[in-house]
């Protein structure tokens, strides 16, 4: 029993790195990564879609993005979706390709994403905690229902302390990496 919670708590833990690294990689480091448009939205036909799924989004060169649309009537719509987005992108268009080039960054934009990185980070050891605690309980629940024992409990309660040390460190390592990508240029 305790090895089954442990498991389910790695599992979640697990799931919760990969949303972290999928958020970094969305970050703006003043590299071009096809990862920095994740989060964009566009209005294609009625409902908000990512640009990634209406069209081929490629980083041809270390300071430009270029989108082809898959359909190019959203070319206007997918370029007010940069446009409005909290990314600082100018795209232009040729009537077939959008080209968004990556403006080297400000120092102070380079502080504040550094703070987004820290804020996200911490999102994610919160989630981390959270698990921990659904896991405790879980531990103190199957032992108040006599499924194991206190020595099981004492253990699963170790176990899990162990992993979420593990994640939390990996979490640090993440948002170090993703800072230093930021500040460093």
């Amino acid at each position: 029993m305790t090895k089954e919670v442990t498991k389910e708590s790695k599992q979640r833990m697990d799931k919760t790195i990969e949303d972290l690294e999928r958020e970094l990689a969305s970050l703006r480091t003043g590299r071009a990564s096809v990862h920095l448009l994740d989060h964009v939205s566009v209005d294609y036909y009625g409902s908000l879609t990512p640009v990634n799924q209406v069209a081929s989004v490629h980083a041809p060169e270390p300071n430009l993005i270029t989108i082809q649309p898959w359909d190019a009537s959203q070319i206007g719509q997918i370029e007010k979706a940069i446009l409005t987005s909290d990314l600082g992108l100018n795209p232009n268009n040729d009537g077939k390709v959008i080209r968004v080039p990556i403006p080297a960054l400000t120092e102070e934009r380079r502080k504040d994403l550094a703070r987004q990185v820290g804020k996200v980070a911490e999102e994610h050891r919160t989630a981390i905690r959270q698990i921990r605690r659904d896991a405790n309980d879980r531990l103190k629940k199957l032992q108040k229902d006599k499924a194991i024992s206190e020595d099981e409990e004492y253990w699963g309660h170790d176990e899990v302390q162990k992993l979420t040390d593990e994640f939390i460190g990996k979490i640090d390592l993440l948002a170090k990496h993703k800072e230093q990508e930021i500040l460093g240029g």
